[in-house]
């Protein structure tokens, strides 16, 4: 740390709250993003933020400035999830008849423009740039299988990019068991993974991406059925935490979707806002029901793009509107 970031954390260490405030804000959304990958919930990952300021700040004395002030508050923030996690046990619910798959009814998006938010600085060097492999909704599904010390593990080696002694000092154990604990999450990690993921791009989505997307808007709002089915993959998956129900086949989505959408049951008229969230192309979606005067907020569609088809839609639910800076009305 620089001179002046040592005279602010003996500020804080002596009772300065806005010293505290100050050292403990820049690091917020990294945080956020780091819980939010060990819970692939967004509520939760910002209650255990601030769960770790409370921690940080009553035990502010304990920083003895043998590592970083980031990794300092790193270690309070995987300790509170780990804590979380041992309160709140759960495992995602297998899909009857669909082998490999599972549902996650806790997960929950996360605004791109948050992820924007999280680059390194010049006094933290080693902050990380959040990347598309390590946040997209396939990995967070994926990262839930795994026991919670795996879970951490694999967060601190493989995403954060800590050394073995650096990630078994934090959770008080060896390097073996570290070590150990990192090849069985990556084999259970392979096991939950969509098949060709290594060929998925580790950038924001494409301009290809972006066309589909762009179909996929235009195609909705018209309620053009045949277009949004051919923009499908024939597998398709659709699901829609937290909600129960897991959907496989173009023919399959194409049926659930179809009434909503058309003829006498239909909800209304559709009005689509292009969005992004897990480094993943999205929509807003808006309806107007009929003889209404506004488009009222409704969901939120997460795609999963392979060779310029949908491979998988995630609807939400439009309580995280606000956090995509998207108006509840149009």
């Amino acid at each position: 740390m620089d001179g002046a970031t040592v005279r602010v954390v003996a500020a804080a260490q002596a009772g300065d709250e806005a010293a505290f405030v100050s050292l403990v804000e820049r690091h917020r959304r990294e945080l956020q993003v780091h819980c939010y990958r060990m819970l692939g919930s967004f509520d939760e990952a910002e209650d255990m933020v601030q769960e770790a300021f409370l921690r940080a700040w009553r035990r502010r004395e304990t920083y003895a400035g043998r590592s970083t002030f980031r990794a300092w508050l790193y270690r309070i923030a995987t300790n509170a999830c780990l804590d979380h996690l041992e309160r709140n046990p759960r495992r995602p619910m297998p899909v009857a008849g669909a082998p490999g798959h599972s549902e996650v009814p806790w997960l929950q998006p996360f605004p791109d423009q948050m992820l924007d938010q999280v680059a390194p600085v010049a006094d933290e060097p080693d902050a990380v740039v959040v990347a598309r492999e390590t946040i997209e909704l396939a990995f967070l599904v994926a990262v839930q299988h795994l026991p919670p010390r795996q879970r951490a593990v694999l967060m601190l080696r493989d995403v954060l990019g800590w050394r073995a002694a650096e990630t078994a000092e934090l959770l008080e154990s060896s390097v073996a068991s570290v070590n150990s604990a990192l090849q069985r999450a990556r084999a259970t990690l392979r096991d939950h993974l969509p098949e060709r993921r290594a060929e998925w791009t580790s950038a924001d989505p494409t301009e290809a991406e972006r066309s589909v997307l762009q179909r996929f808007v235009e195609a909705s709002e018209k309620a053009d059925m045949a277009a949004l089915g051919a923009l499908l993959r024939e597998d398709a998956i659709f699901s829609m935490p937290p909600e129960p129900g897991w959907f496989q086949g173009r023919d399959v989505l194409m049926a659930a979707w179809g009434p909503a959408m058309v003829g006498p049951t239909s909800l209304g008229e559709f009005r689509l806002v292009p969005t992004a969230a897990n480094r993943q192309p999205a929509a807003a979606s808006y309806i107007r029901k009929p003889g209404g005067q506004q488009f009222e907020a409704l969901s939120l569609d997460v795609l999963r793009i392979e060779d310029g088809e949908i491979a998988e839609v995630t609807t939400f639910g439009a309580d995280k509107f606000p956090f995509f800076g998207l108006p509840a009305t149009l």
